[in-house]
């Protein structure tokens, strides 16, 4: 009875881990089936992949300074003008006559 029940216990052993690697072979595939579904799916709804976000923010980001820094610079020349224009107002005459030459009647 000991080489009987050796035998079928040494038979159910064997059939579980059969059927343990036959799980472990179903779970691999059903794996891959699901990674290749959610990739066909990620790819039909056309999603911006990570490295072209960060590319495209930077580029937004470098965009911005650079706005910014020729506003500043749009902003500089304005006063600059604004301050070139105050200065020939206070040296016209006062007389409402300009500093340009008449030209001779001749």
């Amino acid at each position: 009875m000991t080489q009987t029940s050796g035998r079928f216990f040494d038979e159910i052993a064997r059939l579980m881990n059969d059927a343990a690697g036959v799980a472990q072979g179903v779970r691999r595939e059903f794996d891959t089936l699901f990674k290749t579904q959610a990739e066909r799916w990620l790819r039909d709804m056309d999603l911006v992949k990570r490295e072209e976000f960060d590319a495209v923010k930077d580029m937004a980001r470098l965009a911005r300074e650079e706005n910014e820094a020729l506003k500043a610079r749009i902003d500089a020349l304005e006063a600059k003008l604004e301050a070139k224009s105050e200065s020939k107002a206070k040296k016209a005459p006062k007389d409402g006559s300009k500093d340009t030459p008449k030209a001779d009647p001749a």
